[in-house]
């Protein structure tokens, strides 16, 4: 399942859609919410996507750590300054910093990464935030129809300094600009109200959740919980319907690592059952009722075997070789009966034809 999101974000946006857009949620019972991030980073790293290019925007991580994080999976930093840019949001996001230095009261010693970095000071403004996004896209893929990612390592950050409307304004903007191919950022849902996590779950395309994994009766806050949990995935597709599945998750020291739920679990079989508010199941006695029920077509014949006339020979002929006759009266009925003689042994015995289709009315 978090191959399928890493390839969904891949694949990009097509002409005339809205880029996807996926939303990581995480609480304090499971923080492991950027360790997706990274490994959803890694993935369009290191693989082909639409997008040519990636735009890191570093709120709450500094750059030598995405750095650091590069090196560390293999990946070359001397060549990724053609298709990676990190927007610095992290070191001084008010520039507060900028204005010590400047005032020569606190000396500022910036750190040198080979990965292409770019200041940002003034946090509070989605409208600047959203020109510098693009304007570091375009270094990147150029001014045609090529098209590059942006990932937020935390709305939270964003959500602190700015309203709720303007950072929907900014994803509304980021998502609609026909240069991103995809954006992803992860959330902290338990720091904010109900109704801005519902408003950026709204306005994603995919919303993952780490969970911990206390369908038992541990402790949410165990041992247990703090190395592994379940990942749930709500996506909407173009037809307007939404799916939801899970999966494992366990954090190791190489990285994160995902796994399908078993059976055995109780998780997936119990995800798979309808949520209604009557029984399915019926009991042992309603069983037995339903046994003894006589249905309309087993009232015919009072209980004798039922001979049915095919209308293809006469009754004496049928009766004389011992084939099934089919009468509409009991035989100890004085009512009469109907007998029904084809006009060939060319016609279907059960034909739907209208017989008075010749007929000019």
């Amino acid at each position: 399942m978090a191959e399928s999101i890493c390839r969904s974000l891949r694949d990009g946006a097509l002409e005339g859609e809205l880029a996807p857009t996926l939303t990581i949620k995480d609480s304090l019972a499971s923080p492991f919410s950027f360790n997706v991030f990274s490994h959803i980073l890694l993935q369009l790293s290191s693989q082909k996507s639409q997008s040519h290019g990636i735009v890191i925007v570093a709120l709450s991580r500094s750059p030598s750590f995405y750095a650091d994080l590069l090196k560390n999976k293999g990946v070359e930093l001397s060549s990724s300054n053609k298709w990676i840019h990190i927007l610095d949001c992290y070191t001084d996001p008010l520039g507060w910093k900028d204005k010590a230095r400047k005032s020569g009261n606190v000396n500022v010693v910036s750190d040198q990464i080979s990965l292409a970095t770019s200041s940002y000071k003034s946090v509070k403004d989605m409208d600047k935030l959203f020109l510098a996004i693009t304007d570091l896209g375009r270094g990147l893929v150029g001014e045609n129809k090529v098209r590059f990612c942006v990932a937020i390592d935390s709305l939270s950050k964003l959500l602190r300094h700015a309203s709720l409307q303007s950072v929907a304004g900014l994803l509304s903007n980021l998502r609609s600009h026909d240069q991103i191919s995809s954006i992803f950022g992860l959330l902290h849902s338990d720091l904010h109200e109900e109704r801005a996590t519902a408003a950026l779950e709204y306005m994603s395309s995919m919303v993952a959740s780490v969970e911990p994994d206390h369908h038992s009766s541990e402790n949410c806050l165990s041992e247990k919980n703090f190395t592994q949990g379940k990942f749930s995935v709500r996506s909407k597709r173009r037809n307007g319907r939404v799916r939801e599945t899970s999966e494992k998750f366990k954090v190791e020291a190489e990285g994160i690592s995902f796994a399908s739920i078993s059976a055995e679990d109780g998780t997936t079989v119990a995800g798979l059952l309808p949520k209604v508010q009557f029984n399915l199941q019926l009991s042992e006695k309603e069983q037995i009722d339903r046994a003894k029920v006589v249905l309309p077509f087993e009232h015919q014949g009072n209980g004798k075997p039922i001979q049915i006339y095919d209308g293809r020979r006469s009754l004496e002929e049928s009766s004389g070789e011992g084939a099934p006759i089919s009468r509409c009266k009991n035989e100890d009925s004085a009512l009469g009966e109907i007998i029904y003689f084809r006009d060939s042994d060319d016609e279907m015995p059960d034909s739907d034809e209208d017989p008075d289709d010749d007929l000019d009315i």
